[in-house]
């Protein structure tokens, strides 16, 4: 099963990804695909650490979620954003490419018997990006997201802390 959870920068989603976790298991799992690029990050990265408990189990995995032992566990996978970023470099800032690999991870996943609560940002609601590569991003992240809220028996969308059910 996959559960989507959407929305923009501090609506509240890994909060509500992590409380719908830890409402169906003991014991979840937290899939962190972050690499820590700069200090401010890394705080970042921190203070998400600090909010989860002994209970959970973490992977910290930038690629190839599919690999990880998740059968019939629950696992939040935080974030999708940074998990294209990180495909997105390998694959030289290729949409084409990044898409097709993101694609075929997210295909893998959803073979898998576990509950897998997805976390994405939508980035396209903001600021237009300045740059080039920031728009061809922006667009990327548009496609992979709607690719996974089509895979996704339920959808959310949070907004200031409120949970929209989509699907």
């Amino acid at each position: 099963m996959i559960i989507y959870v959407s929305g923009g920068v501090r609506s509240g989603k890994s909060r509500f990804a992590q409380e719908l976790a830890l409402q169906r298991s003991a014991n979840p799992v937290y899939i962190a695909t972050a690499k820590i690029w700069d200090d401010d990050f890394a705080k970042r990265v921190q203070m998400h650490r600090n909010e989860r408990g002994p209970e959970w189990t973490l992977f910290e995995r930038e690629r190839d979620l599919h690999l990880l032992p998740l059968e019939s566990r629950n696992a939040v996978i935080d974030c999708v954003t940074l998990w294209l970023t990180n495909l997105w470099m390998e694959h030289g800032q290729s949409i084409e490419q990044t898409l097709t690999a993101f694609k075929s991870e997210i295909d893998a996943l959803s073979r898998i018997d576990a509950t897998l609560i997805i976390i994405s940002n939508e980035i396209g609601m903001g600021v237009h990006p300045e740059t080039e590569m920031g728009r061809k991003f922006a667009d990327l992240q548009g496609w992979a997201n709607q690719y996974v809220a089509a895979k996704a028996d339920q959808a959310v969308f949070m907004v200031s802390g409120l949970p929209l059910q989509l699907k």
